[in-house]
């Protein structure tokens, strides 16, 4: 394995021209550029050396291909900065810093805003390359600005099509094509009657929010409203919801495992708190595991996997999770024991029920391990004729644990 040192040159669509004197230098001196075909045409005729294609798959080979002619002096070649949504993050995180060397370039964002005229810090960065266009659908907010990096051609009309399906017809909608090169190119429009032809592949979208009806309010703390979920009853509702994701409590980075997922909420809820929260949940209906997949693509996180099947069966194989809700499947033999073998230490378990015998099994874990045993009731305020009256849902007894760190003796190395 080599420890030779690569580097990293950002190139934007003008080529050679918009290069500074570190990233000529770099190019000239290497002995093989590294790069797709399009960029390695942005330097041809300024330099000797080899040139090579990135390999495919990419994260898979990289480390190997890089390795073949680190030593000889590799350079990298990157569209715009390295290190946003580029392939710098990717050798960095393979090869580790040290052996990284970054050159940048500057990134199509600032460009775009540039051009916007709009502040870079306050302006939302949405990627749909390789990524599913539906995760935009929870950033894109009434009054917000978004610059969506593109995949192709179609993302524009991908974009207006959603925001059309959202209530957000109103959005303003700036497609700039080839930004900083000869032919770079701006389009306008609204969503609601966008008609534009497809221009480019190296395109973004920019994005001015406004609903052209009442949108539901999402709100980006737990217990959004019942209603916003298609379910067949089998949903933790909101103020439960809520309680439930507190106890939680979602990290960035962190895993969560829904165990019985329903309608979703929760592991959905998970995914909403923050972009960098993934979720699995396991759910054993067909029909609910159809319904959990639209309504994560509704509400901004089709990346929540789903697995059909029953715990514990279905937890085989699955990466350790930071916290576990059991909302369905307490009595099943070997849930509950399965969850506390696989949870990380800190990891959070919390668990809901309200018929009796799961009842019965959480009491029993509170003797057993401690933790804490939570009966939550909610009533709503109900018409009696011409009065009102309190109608009471069915009480939730929950139980949470946090599993301990382990213990460290000193025979232990």
């Amino acid at each position: 394995m080599s420890t030779a040192p690569v580097t990293v040159v950002g190139i934007g669509v003008d080529g050679w021209e918009g290069l500074g004197p570190a990233a000529r230098q770099a190019v000239a001196a290497a002995a093989v550029v590294m790069g797709s075909d399009r960029q390695r045409r942005l330097v041809a005729g300024h330099h000797h050396a080899d040139e090579v294609d990135l390999p495919k798959p990419l994260r898979e080979r990289l480390t190997a291909e890089v390795d073949e002619h680190a030593d000889r002096g590799l350079v990298v070649l990157a569209s715009g900065d390295p290190m946003h949504y580029g392939i710098g993050r990717t050798l960095v995180e393979l090869l580790g810093a040290e052996r990284v060397h970054v050159v940048p370039h500057a990134s199509s964002m600032s460009l775009a805003c540039a051009r916007m005229g709009w502040p870079l810090e306050d302006v939302t960065i949405v990627s749909v390359v390789g990524r599913p266009l539906e995760a935009l659908a929870l950033a894109v907010r009434p009054g917000r600005r978004l610059l969506v990096l593109s995949a192709d051609s179609g993302t524009p009309g991908e974009v207006a099509a959603l925001l059309r399906r959202l209530g957000l017809g109103d959005s303003r909608l700036s497609v700039l094509d080839d930004l900083g090169g000869p032919g770079e190119r701006r389009v306008d429009g609204v969503a609601a009657t966008w008609s534009a032809k497809p221009g480019s592949e190296l395109n973004i979208v920019a994005v001015d929010v406004r609903p052209d009806q009442e949108p539901p309010r999402l709100a980006v703390v737990p217990g959004l409203p019942d209603e916003v979920y298609d379910s067949d009853g089998q949903l933790t509702k909101r103020h439960v919801r809520a309680a439930t994701l507190a106890t939680l409590a979602p990290a960035p980075g962190e895993l969560l495992w829904d165990v019985g997922g329903g309608s979703g909420s929760i592991a959905i809820e998970w995914m909403r708190a923050d972009p960098t929260c993934t979720a699995v949940t396991v759910e054993p209906h067909l029909d609910r595991v159809a319904r959990i997949r639209r309504n994560a693509r509704t509400l901004g996180v089709p990346g929540l996997q789903v697995v059909p099947g029953s715990a514990p069966g279905a937890l085989v194989g699955l990466p350790p999770p930071d916290a576990v809700f059991i909302g369905g499947g307490l009595t099943q033999v070997g849930v509950v024991d399965a969850v506390l073998a696989a949870l990380r230490p800190g990891g959070r378990l919390v668990a809901n029920t309200v018929t009796l015998e799961s009842e019965a099994v959480l009491v029993d874990l509170f003797r057993r391990l401690g933790g804490t045993l939570t009966r939550l009731e909610v009533s709503t305020a109900d018409a009696v004729g011409s009065f009102a009256a309190w109608r009471p849902a069915r009480p939730v007894t929950q139980w949470s644990w946090v599993a301990p760190d382990p213990v460290v003796t000193q025979d232990d190395p």
